[in-house]
């Protein structure tokens, strides 16, 4: 069974959606505020029973969900889905460039916010059996251990990063549709006005410019392409 923690100081939310994420098969335990979010994955860093996955509201008390995602790498590499508050589409765009992997607004739907952890989680948690093998490149993704090295550097990328990764290797030197890799890598159409997949793409070429001038191109009204 899943486990995950959600941080939001809605406590009749939480303990809503605690019920209901129990009755579709994952354990889920509830904290107020971003400084229990923050002792609560310190607590179990090193132990078996640590999280799969980190569903955190941006506005809380103590700490807030973006000073939280702030602090994140230092403490642990669990998978996050931001909880925003409709219409702030700047605060997402600030919690996807912070690292977090997806994001819902609110109210939230308990029925989509299932469909969006189970996706992270599959992401995460895909075998090796399921996986094909990649061409030849300067990059190295261990689609195993979700590991990514260039001309043998480590580089530290989220898990939604790694799929981007993979998704835009697999079709290396093609130009790789912005709606395809929004349904196939985010788990969402791809909507007017939704810059997600943008901010993901961003924050990986700021990662591989060290090691090329243009890593990845964008092609107006077309999509992205690997050209590592």
């Amino acid at each position: 069974m899943p486990n995950i923690l959600i941080g939001d100081d809605d406590e009749e939310l939480t303990q809503l959606l605690q019920e209901y994420l129990h009755n579709h098969g994952i354990h889920c335990d509830c904290v107020h505020d971003g400084a229990a979010v923050i002792q609560r994955l310190k607590a179990v860093a090193n132990d078996d029973s640590a999280y799969d996955l980190l569903v955190l509201d941006i506005m809380m008390p103590k700490i807030d969900g973006l000073s939280v995602l702030r602090q994140l790498p230092n403490i642990s590499d669990i998978p996050v889905i931001m909880l925003t508050a409709k219409g702030e589409e700047i605060d997402r765009i600030i919690g996807l460039e912070l690292g977090a992997d997806d994001y819902i607004t609110k109210p939230c739907n308990p029925r989509e916010l299932l469909a969006r952890i189970n996706a992270v989680i599959k992401r995460t948690n895909t075998t090796t059996s399921e996986h094909t093998p990649l061409p030849e490149s300067r990059l190295h993704l261990d689609q195993n251990q979700r590991v990514c090295e260039i001309d043998g550097v480590a580089l530290q990328v989220t898990g939604t990063e790694f799929d981007l990764l993979v998704a835009l290797l697999k079709q290396k030197g093609e130009v790789v549709s912005k709606a395809w890799l929004s349904e196939n890598v985010l788990q969402r159409e791809l909507q007017p006005f939704d810059r997600s997949l943008d901010v993901h793409v961003s924050r990986l070429r700021k990662k591989l410019q060290p090691f090329h001038d243009e890593p990845i191109k964008a092609v107006r009204g077309k999509g992205y392409q690997l050209v590592l």
